[in-house]
């Protein structure tokens, strides 16, 4: 189910086997049917996304589903089955107000069947019992449902029919590329007319609800459009390479829906904008092919692309044919030509004098008495211009963009939307209003935006006055619109910093709301969004952010939590409010943190009070502490007696020279008297401690000095091999230690990757210059090596550089790999394919088209590494069978050669067959049977398709061939469409959510989710 609006994916439901051939809606209720090849209808409710029941009964595939229209019946049980095609049926629809049902089938003939008794015995149904013995009357062609006529449509199969109430006709078609127009009364029905024109199959036909057209499409890979009075072709929509197979109309708006190969289209037959333009305060529009206003003159006409005036008495006519503007008189005589500086689509009125002259990707202001151009910009393809009423600003209004410009077309902001952009005007205030398929929205001087409300139809809006929005509906008709301008005045004024008119509206005004207090806190505001609200915990954080203390503490009160208090407490240290950061640190009892302050800021005194809370608290290391504070050796002495410490209080006695408590404790330890201390009672340290540095892992790291290497010139085989054994013994401790180490491997995981690109810049900058010694004592001169040098070239114009890598030199390292690929050398092939990955990073090309081959050479070498890996993987597995199988099938799914891709598939088929899995494994057969195998491959394949018919897979697999997937380079699990994900910036790699932030398993370069540029490999991309 889609959002035909925004392109989106609504939900999906996945409940039939094989293909769903019709879908119905339910006029009422939220609820739509479905019925496919595998015989079943379902009737599913799409607010619950649950199927509600399913009806058996058909024996063939089912190819249309309906409700009626006034008496829809759910009541789980048959209540008739008409018969009498003796071919299938491949169509069935109600009259939209007759009890009546039309049916086409492949005998060539359509039916119309009266089934006024069926609803008649629906409408009060009889006993279950009589209902039951009239089921068998059903099946065999009861009286409920009689044939009123047979017509013979076609002379081959009918493939649809179809009834209109607004013409009393029925249009069928089939196979031989006709539409057939017929009409009936009571008693008779005869063929009115036949249209021809497809070329093939004609596939659906629906009468519009509101114009007199017929709509059809076919397997020509056309939509044709016929006038239904005069039964001639109108109007020819084609696609290049798409069948067109279904047809439906929106049931109130003017919006047709076609399905074909590769998806689905929605589109207008007509433009429902209507054409206005507003001069002073009268409104120029069409409506019903007249223009209309308060007064016209007499026109005039003449030929041109667009006009515009420019004067009070001249006008601008576009002549396309030969870019150049024609001025024109009231009389329409020539007055001037002007060529154009651009090639321009259309012109607009920039002022007096002037032309805003619309190119594909860009607008210009040219003035057509110097013949300058003022300003240009650059913009996505414009559709309207809107000047506000000085002339100051203009708005570009694109497909989904408005770009806001001054009057020499400087940008200031571009706003995006997902829907279309329909319209838009300038209010009094400078604030651009405008409107999209579904909102009517703001634009701010400063690009902010927001949505001033929701529209349930479009509307175009042609001028704005103070807070009454006139516009157009898609009828023609004037409308006024009062709305709430209050949210983007308040804004306005906050930006042109008004403070007194911000004031006035907080006071008088209904604003509030959470958006409105983000803004102001985004907006550096907090101040301003006090005033707006009334939760304390949100007046606290404002507070804070404002840095109003005394808020902050009223607040901390109301809400009494220990983590607002330890905030505040924060904020206040940060102010130097002593008084506040003392009262924050008792609410919490944080005696730690008070005490430290009472040191200080000097208040002893209230420190050795700390010191007895504590001792009361049985605190010893808080007392301890604070004994330490005050400079009280006795103190702390006693501390340690008490906590039973007698060796460190008697260090610590003889250290300070209370030497009568020294010898009590000495007394008290007997022979336990610590030994070794100097006469200032310090221990006696060893020179040579045999301990330092014992088993702490630095016994031999072969740690390379970077440094030496570049100043060295650098032995870059020996670099390479000292960063692929760190990589190696990496691996191997990541495996080993414990959790808590994971974001140290990690760093150690990015430090490899950076020695990686270091080894190749060292080699890039080496192969930069040439040495030359002129003579035997004089130094060596180092001389830049330039692209392209020769002896012709000026000495002050320095060339690019020279470089060693080159894209050429990418293509021999892809087929090296290629070959290690198919030898079955993974590691090898493994080895070279990231060695190309990590050597494109320091290659420059000169050209678009190089740009666009270096991208999709990553591509390439992307897919290969994940499928190279996990096939490493599954080798390395030896107990997970269903495992294997899964990292086999998602081999796959890489996007290969097709030598490899024959090889992974029949690598993949023997594995699942050898298991039992026989559906998976016929799947790859026939995989391998559409990429041109071998013989030997063909036979082995067709063997397995021959073993494996209808038989179900032993083993369940996470894997669904039938829904899109991409695998994750990390964990190498299939993200199914629909599915969030995250990418490497650099490779293009896809990952799970949970593995943002840490590096690319696949290019092993980059960042997984980090937001970056992307590779920029040459000049032309900075243009």
């Amino acid at each position: 189910m889609w959002d035909y609006r925004m392109g989106t994916l609504l939900n999906r439901f996945d409940e039939h086997d094989g293909p769903v051939r019709g879908v119905h809606f339910h006029a009422t209720q939220p609820l739509f049917v479905s019925g496919g090849d595998d015989y079943k209808i379902k009737v599913w409710n799409y607010k619950t996304q649950r199927c509600l029941f399913t009806l058996h009964g058909h024996l063939d595939y089912i190819r249309t589903v309906q409700f009626h229209h006034e008496c829809p019946w759910i009541s789980r049980t048959c209540v008739a089955v008409l018969t009498g095609h003796n071919h299938y049926v491949m169509c069935a629809s109600f009259h939209p107000k007759e009890d009546l049902v039309v049916s086409a089938s492949l005998d060539q003939t359509v039916r119309v069947w009266d089934i006024g008794a069926l609803r008649k015995k629906s409408a009060s149904p009889a006993d279950d019992i009589l209902r039951l013995t009239q089921m068998n009357t059903d099946l065999f062609g009861g009286i409920d449902a009689v044939v009123k006529y047979v017509l013979k449509a076609m002379t081959v199969g009918v493939n649809l029919g179809l009834i209109s109430s607004q013409f009393a006709s029925h249009c069928f078609w089939g196979d031989d590329r006709q539409v057939k127009i017929w009409r009936m009364n009571d008693t008779k029905a005869w063929e009115v007319d036949t249209l021809r024109g497809h070329m093939n199959n004609v596939s659906c036909v629906l009468f519009h609800a509101k114009q007199d057209i017929i709509v059809s499409n076919s397997e020509d890979k056309s939509i044709r459009i016929w006038d239904a009075t005069k039964r001639t072709g109108i109007q020819t929509f084609r696609r290049e390479h798409d069948r067109f197979w279904i047809l439906a109309a929106h049931p109130e708006m003017n919006l047709l829906a076609a399905g074909h190969d590769s998806g689905m289209i929605v589109f207008k037959l007509e433009r429902e904008r209507p054409a206005f333009c507003v001069s002073g305060d009268t409104v120029f529009y069409v409506k019903d092919r007249f223009l209309r206003s308060d007064y016209l003159q007499e026109a005039k006409k003449g030929a041109g692309g667009s006009a515009v005036f420019v004067a009070r008495n001249r006008f601008a006519v576009l002549e396309r044919s030969s870019n150049q503007v024609l001025v024109k008189n009231l009389k329409n005589e020539i007055m001037k030509k002007s060529p154009l500086p651009i090639a321009t689509d259309a012109i607009y009125y920039a002022g007096t004098g002037n032309l805003l002259c619309k190119a594909e990707d860009r607008v210009a202001i040219f003035d057509l008495q110097q013949r300058l151009v003022l300003g240009e910009l650059q913009t996505p393809a414009v559709k309207y211009v809107v000047w506000s009423s000085d002339m100051e600003s203009v708005a570009l209004l694109s497909k989904h963009a408005v770009v806001i410009a001054s009057k020499k077309l400087v940008h200031q902001c571009t706003l995006h939307e997902t829907t279309r952009v329909k319209s838009g005007a300038w209010d009094e205030n400078g604030v651009y209003i405008y409107t999209t398929l579904n909102h009517m929205k703001y634009c701010l001087p400063n690009g902010d935006s927001g949505i001033i409300k929701t529209l349930d139809v479009p509307i175009y809006v042609t001028r704005v006055i103070g807070n009454n929005i006139f516009c157009l509906d898609r009828d023609g008709k004037n409308k006024l619109i009062a709305v709430d301008a209050s949210e983007y005045i308040f804004k306005l004024a906050l930006l042109r910093k008004r403070y007194d008119h911000v004031m006035s509206m907080i006071k008088n005004s209904q604003l509030c709301g959470q958006a409105v207090i983000s803004y102001l806190q985004q907006k550096g505001f907090p101040e301003v969004a006090l005033h707006f609200v009334k939760d304390e915990k949100t007046r606290f954080n404002l507070a804070l952010e404002s840095g109003n203390i005394q808020i902050a503490v009223a607040s901390a009160k109301e809400i009494d939590d220990k983590d607002h208090w330890y905030r505040l407490g924060i904020e206040a240290l940060r102010q130097g409010n002593v008084g506040i950061v003392e009262y924050a640190y008792q609410r919490t009892k944080n005696f730690e943190r008070l005490a430290f302050l009472y040191l200080i800021i000097g208040y002893l005194d209230k420190v050795g009070f700390m010191c007895k809370i504590a001792g009361q608290n049985n605190n010893l290391m808080g007392q301890f502490h604070n004994a330490l504070y005050l400079g009280d050796a006795k103190m702390r002495v006693e501390i340690l007696e008490n906590a039973g410490q007698l060796p460190l209080a008697y260090v610590l006695a003889v250290t300070h020279g209370l030497t009568e408590i020294a010898e009590r404790i000495a007394a008290e330890l007997g022979e336990n008297v610590p030994c070794g201390l100097d006469a200032t009672g310090r221990a006696e340290l060893e020179e040579d401690d045999e301990a330092s540095g014992a088993d702490w892992g630095d016994e031999d790291l072969d740690i390379v000095d970077a440094s030496e290497v570049v100043a060295n010139g650098g032995d870059y085989f020996l670099m390479r091999r000292r960063v692929n054994q760190m990589r190696r013994m990496v691996r191997k401790v990541a495996g080993t230690w414990k959790i808590w180490n994971f974001h140290l491997i990690q760093r150690l995981q990015n430090l490899l990757a950076m020695l990686a690109l270091l080894y190749l810049s060292l080699q890039q900058q080496a192969s930069l210059h040439s040495y030359l010694c002129a003579l035997a004592a004089a130094p060596v001169i180092s001389v830049a090596v330039e692209k392209g040098w020769n002896e012709y070239a000026s000495p002050n114009v320095r060339g690019p550089p020279a470089l060693i890598f080159s894209f050429s030199q990418m293509e021999d390292r892809l087929k090296a790999a290629y070959k290690a690929t198919t030898e079955g050398r993974f590691p090898e092939a493994l080895r070279q394919f990231l060695n190309i990955l990590h050597t494109i990073p320091v290659i420059v090309v000169d050209s678009r088209r190089e740009v666009d081959e270096v991208k999709e050479l990553i591509e390439i070498v992307r897919e290969y590494i994940l499928g190279l890996k996990m096939e490493l993987k599954r080798k390395e597995l030896r107990d997970d069978v269903t495992h294997q199988q899964e990292l086999a099938a998602y081999f796959t799914n890489c996007k290969l050669q097709r030598i490899h891709m024959r090889l992974v598939l029949a690598s993949a088929m023997a594995l699942c067959f050898k298991q039992k899995n026989y559906a998976t494994a016929a799947h790859f057969a026939r995989m391998l049977l559409e990429n041109s195998p071998q013989e030997a491959q063909a036979r082995k394949a067709r063997q397995v398709l021959q073993a494996c018919q209808d038989k179900d897979d032993s083993h369940q697999l996470n894997y669904d061939f039938r829904n899109p997937f991409v695998v994750c380079g990390a964990t190498y699990v299939p993200i199914y469409r629909g599915q969030k994900d995250i990418s490497c910036p650099y490779c293009g790699s896809r990952f799970v959510p949970s593995i943002e932030g840490q590096l690319c398993t696949i290019c092993e370069l980059a960042i997984v989710g980090a937001d970056a540029s992307g590779l920029l490999c040459s000049p032309t991309q900075l243009k």
